[in-house]
């Protein structure tokens, strides 16, 4: 992991208090929200291995930084992680900002699949019965 002001020592024994306030100042400082998503990440570990509740932190930045910033790889893999940050029509959205030609070719089949529905097959049934 990268050195994100806070050393992996310190994502695992700092306070949840602590830890939030650093993980902001340092987005705010600098505007890298890869690392705090990453940070973000290794708390979610912390939080599956340790006793004390570290789940569900920061809402607001995660959201923040998943919604206002621009699409990259780093994000694209890691959003899964984020799901229950998100309402159901905001994960949609979510999606459809980090992958828009998965999207483009989803609504792409759907446009296929009606135009044979209601004009190709109705038509070639047309063609059929004057013949």
């Amino acid at each position: 992991m990268k050195d994100y002001g806070l050393s992996e020592r310190q994502l695992f024994t700092l306070t949840r208090k602590n830890l939030e306030k650093r993980i902001t100042q340092y987005y705010h400082e600098t505007n890298d929200g890869n690392g705090a998503i990453e940070m973000l990440v290794a708390l979610q570990v912390r939080d599956e291995i340790c006793e004390k509740d570290f789940s569900f932190v920061l809402p607001e930045l995660v959201q923040h930084i998943f919604m206002r910033t621009r699409s990259n790889a780093v994000l694209r893999d890691l959003y899964v992680y984020f799901a229950e940050y998100f309402k159901k029509k905001d994960w949609r959205l979510l999606q459809i900002k980090l992958f828009p030609a998965k999207t483009y070719t989803a609504v792409t089949k759907k446009l296929k699949g009606l135009y044979t529905q209601f004009i190709e097959a109705p038509l070639a049934g047309l063609t059929e019965s004057l013949q």
